[in-house]
């Protein structure tokens, strides 16, 4: 048997089909890689343009608004103040405040318009899951006599929808019930989630009703460990801002479990050093085995009882393309957190 014929047998009982089965295996591999690609480049804008369906109602889009929570020395939340006993300063200069208002206008509550999205990775165990649905109930009684809306998303994996906007409390009700149901997964898209859930704000939650502004905001409930996000926190603090969104992280006790002691206080998480909360005037909290009701309670209480205020930017300004910034001060020995440190003018 010639050596020729030897070398072409060999190849086509062994090295052919070795290479088939390697193909075949890279086959998933490249597939994923190919919806990879497509899901980076996939548009996530936190605004509809302009011929995308849309509930926002533009009132005036000169008016640039933002939220500011005050706090006294003892943390506890300040809610007596008028509109005299704030400055607001565009770019170092003073600007005359155009609106304010408080938590009740001629005893009108303020609407508030609420995302929670929920971190189901794989860590959360049923029955944290269980105490979260329980939190979130609290959360959604205390703004009972306001005009509100809720809607819940869960991530993982991937970022999913359990109830758009609504103020039906069975359906909200409903909700929370499924949330025991819905699969883990191993991946934590936590900033995707936020992004999706201020898009959600942008495009159907009005920024004004029944001549109020509408207080925007976002509950992420999470372990502190964000992992495979397509979006970046830049940008999503960056989207938050435009849409005048605060977001509120509370970090399950899962985190806490990782240091040798939990009476420690906390180590930061990513979320905490990517400036999130800190940027969009939001609060983070670590959670622990029995104060989910009243963390919940105490975030609620805080999202109802912000501060809004707006101003007319100068005409130079409105449309100069550049980001300008805003600060705003109250009275001495209080602390103040408003929801964004500016705006981003348009341009023409």
């Amino acid at each position: 048997m010639s050596s020729a014929f030897i070398r072409s047998r060999w190849l086509r009982q062994v090295c052919l089909p070795a290479l088939a089965f390697f193909l075949i295996a890279l086959v998933p591999f490249l597939a994923q890689a190919q919806q990879d690609a497509a899901q980076k480049q996939r548009p996530r804008r936190a605004l509809p343009s302009e011929s995308e369906p849309q509930d926002v109602i533009k009132v005036d889009t000169d008016l640039v608004p933002l939220d500011v929570t005050v706090t006294d020395s003892k943390g506890r939340l300040v809610r007596n103040l008028k509109k005299e006993d704030f400055k607001l300063f565009e770019d170092g200069i003073e600007r005359p405040i155009a609106s304010f208002n408080v938590e009740k206008i001629e005893g009108a509550p303020r609407p508030v318009a609420i995302v929670f999205a929920l971190d189901l990775s794989g860590s959360m165990s049923p029955e944290e899951i269980a105490r979260v649905s329980d939190a979130m109930r609290e959360f959604s009684k205390r703004l009972a006599e306001h005009p509100a809306v809720f809607a819940v998303l869960i991530f993982g994996m991937r970022v999913k929808t359990i109830q758009s906007f609504t103020g039906d409390r069975e359906k909200l009700e409903r909700a929370f019930e499924r949330l025991a149901h819905e699969p883990n997964g191993m991946s934590t898209h936590t900033y995707d989630a936020v992004d999706d859930a201020v898009r959600m704000l942008a495009r159907h939650a009005p920024l004004t009703r029944a001549h109020q502004s509408v207080k925007r905001a976002v509950v992420v409930i999470t372990d502190g460990f964000p992992v495979g996000d397509v979006v970046s926190p830049d940008t999503v603090i960056e989207r938050a801002n435009a849409a005048d969104t605060s977001v509120y992280v509370v970090t399950m006790p899962s985190y806490t479990h990782l240091l040798a002691s939990t009476n420690m206080t906390p180590l930061p998480t990513p979320l905490d050093v990517s400036g999130l909360v800190e940027k969009t005037g939001g609060r983070s909290v670590y959670a622990n085995e029995k104060d989910l009701g009243p963390l919940f309670r105490a975030i609620a209480e805080e999202v109802a009882t912000a501060y809004a205020l707006s101003f007319y930017p100068p005409n130079e300004k409105r449309n100069d393309g550049k980001f300008h910034t805003i600060r705003i001060e109250g009275p001495g020995g209080l602390t103040l957190r408003q929801s964004r440190p500016g705006y981003q003018a348009g341009k023409q």
